[in-house]
């Protein structure tokens, strides 16, 4: 997997990190998609799909609608990585415990090649979506679709709940993971 290719490419607006994050997955999981892609047209793509993301259906599959306004929802990300990847995903609630072994699940799915979508907040509500894309030695290579850059996230980080290497939303609310 070319993490490079998602280097430097930003959500279009302050509610798309979501939809970015997503594409971006699917251009990894798809050098053949992502050769289609380039910079100026990242932006209508996200644009496009954060619309489907948010309507009654996606991928042939009903799911609870959602207001753009509000981002994309954990569940529809679920359903787009499941799309892109071929192997079903499943959301994960880590805000309350249990991070140590979903950042575990999530070294793993990367090591294997398929990224994960990784939900961020503050003390209140999960705000940003960025993606786990590739190993780091014993961390985690992450996009963030705010600044279109790749950070490293340390197990240590992740399991205490503070991420603040990847983004200004420090809270681990959500993962997005491969099920089984």
């Amino acid at each position: 997997m070319d993490v490079d290719a998602v280097r430097g490419l930003s959500q279009p607006d302050q509610r798309s990190c979501g939809p970015s994050s997503l594409v971006a997955a699917h251009m990894l999981l798809d050098p053949a998609y992502a050769a289609t892609l380039n910079p100026k047209a990242f932006a209508g793509t996200v644009l496009a799909l954060h619309r489907e993301l948010t309507a009654p259906r996606f991928g042939g599959r009903a799911q609870l609608p959602w207001p753009r306004a509000l981002g994309t929802p954990p569940w529809a990300a679920a359903h787009a990585m499941t799309a892109f990847a071929g192997v079903p995903y499943r959301t994960r609630v880590v805000r309350w415990g249990g991070r140590t072994g979903a950042f575990d699940a999530l070294h793993a799915t990367v090591t294997a090649g398929r990224p994960c979508p990784m939900y961020l907040g503050d003390r209140w509500l999960p705000r940003h979506v960025v993606l786990a894309v590739a190993p780091a030695g014993a961390a985690l290579q992450v996009y963030n679709p705010a600044h279109g850059t790749l950070a490293e996230l340390g197990r240590a980080a992740f399991g205490a709940g503070e991420v603040s290497s990847v983004s200004s939303w420090t809270r681990p609310w959500f993962v997005v993971l491969p099920k089984g």
